[in-house]
């Protein structure tokens, strides 16, 4: 897979806290820590996006009851916006 070189600014405590991950063996590398991390977040968002979608085709929201038993499935742990 083609990589990017890109330059972030994140703050000291987030990276040292990358840096333990690595020497833990958690990730190969402080770069590899933050693609796994980005992947996952854009895979989060994209779920977010189409199960928007696919209320609106199917008459709307979640009640409060479906989506809290939906967040504990995908093991989301709160949300920001509210539910109608």
């Amino acid at each position: 897979m083609r990589k990017l070189k890109i330059a972030v600014a994140l703050p000291p405590a987030l990276v040292s806290r990358m840096r333990q991950a690595v020497r833990r063996g958690d990730a190969a590398s402080v770069s590899d820590y933050v693609s796994r991390a980005v992947e996952e977040r854009s895979t989060r968002d994209n779920l977010g996006h189409m199960l928007d979608a696919m209320l609106a085709e199917t008459g709307g929201p979640l009640t409060r009851a479906a989506q809290r038993t939906a967040d504990e499935a995908l093991g989301i742990k709160s949300r920001r916006r509210t539910l109608s």
